[in-house]
């Protein structure tokens, strides 16, 4: 007997038909004497539907306030998105009874699953799994609410976009499960976005560093925390789609520690996201210090900053600073800037979210040369230029014009012969 988590996605409960077939992958394990802990989504489509209530009342601000929902009212928007996911857990719950199954709903603050008090984009800092633990141990499947836990405030709090995947490895490391299987709408890790690329193909396997690189940099299957949760505490996650056929064959893709991916490929994957606004800070002050105070002003906003270029400016003594910050902070990251303007003394600033960033991924790039240049040939010969670079071991981003997405990918994606197996 093992002790398994099961995720699945919105599009997996989309609906009512979905929730039964769900029922029908937990009742499998269950039957075969396993202890089933799932966690769920909330139904494709609906968090947008409650943002979005959310975001209709941005304008009823009193006196012209020009506070940003970040600072008013994250606390309630948790209240709010948090609720897709109870319908959700509910109706699997009760799908599984209706079919001789002990099983039983939880809410995140019913673990608890503790977190910090960064509403909207919480992280989990302890999971006590007392309960839980003695629930699956006396028979009961636990049907767990993704996305969400309690804050040091007595508050809900989310995970952000994709917190569900987080909160199942977190609970599979927490109840010391054998595996953890996320089931998703695609049938494992790919190449690259088959709807951009024709010729992707899936990963049989892939290192965790590889997969925490893509994740980080806009592949939509795996959220990254929960890469990283994975990684930290060598937990192997499996990537299968919940559509299969009966009797289907559906071995996903297994992300797992480096030794185990048997094979070394020089790139693994080509990644994009659309979800990059790009800030420069012109003519800063150009002395120690000035980038860390820059950095600093946007933690305290609760703002993520992700590539980081500095140049020379036409001025003397003064530099401009470019870096790049998610879609949905950069209203907020501009707040935050020009409330330190003068403190820290810069002329001005400039924005744009019409960009997009792209990257290579492979643990390859270790050990072989050329891959740069190989990178940067392609993108020249369709005539896409780089506007920012950012390297580790084993990834090259760009940062590039969002026109260009589809075609850099490709190019990309052929150059690297990923279509080869």
């Amino acid at each position: 007997m093992a002790r398994i988590v099961m995720k699945f996605g919105g599009t997996s409960v989309a609906d009512l038909d979905r929730i039964r077939r769900v029922a029908d992958l937990v009742e499998g394990e269950a039957r075969a004497g396993h202890e089933v802990a799932v966690v769920v989504s909330a139904m494709s489509g609906e968090t947008n539907r409650l943002v979005a209530f959310v975001d209709a009342l941005d304008g009823d601000l009193v006196g012209g306030d020009n506070k940003t929902r970040g600072d008013a009212i994250d606390d309630e928007y948790d209240a709010i998105v948090s609720s897709g996911e109870q319908v959700t857990s509910g109706l699997l719950a009760i799908a599984l009874r209706r079919r001789g199954l002990k099983a039983r709903s939880w809410l995140g603050w019913q673990i608890p699953l503790k977190t910090d008090m960064a509403h909207g984009k919480a992280r989990i800092e302890a999971i006590d799994n007392e309960l839980l633990d003695t629930s699956m141990s006396s028979g009961n499947i636990a049907v767990v609410a993704g996305f969400q836990g309690i804050a040091a405030d007595g508050r809900i709090s989310t995970l952000g976009r994709g917190g569900s995947d987080t909160s199942a490895v977190a609970l599979a490391v927490a109840l010391k499960a054998d595996r953890c299987d996320i089931y998703t709408d695609v049938d494992g890790i790919y190449t690259t976005d088959p709807r951009i690329v024709l010729e992707a193909r899936r990963l049989k396997r892939i290192a965790f560093e590889e997969m925490l690189e893509l994740a980080s940099l806009g592949a939509k299957v795996l959220q990254v925390r929960s890469v990283e949760l994975a990684m930290n505490n060598n937990l192997p996650i499996r990537v299968l789609t919940s559509f299969a056929e009966d009797g289907a064959d559906n071995p996903g893709t297994l992300v797992c520690h480096e030794d185990e991916t048997m094979e070394e490929r020089v790139v693994s994957g080509v990644a994009y996201s659309r979800d990059e606004a790009q800030i420069t800070i012109l003519r800063l002050a150009d002395k120690p210090g000035m980038v860390a105070k820059i950095c600093k002003t946007m933690s305290d906003a609760n703002v993520i900053v992700d590539m980081i270029v500095q140049s020379i400016s036409k001025a003397e003594s003064a530099a401009n600073l470019t870096f790049t910050v998610g879609k949905r902070d950069l209203d907020k990251a501009l707040a935050a800037l020009e409330a330190v303007k003068d403190e820290i003394g810069f002329e001005g600033i400039t924005s744009d979210s019409n960009v997009t960033k792209v990257s290579i991924v492979g643990i390859g790039m270790r050990s072989h040369t050329g891959v740069a240049q190989t990178m940067f040939e392609a993108l020249a010969e369709r005539g896409i230029n780089v506007e920012v670079i950012a390297t580790s071991e084993i990834k090259i981003s760009v940062l590039i014009n969002a026109e260009y997405t589809e075609l850099a990918v490709r190019a990309l994606h052929s150059a690297f012969e990923l279509e080869v197996a």
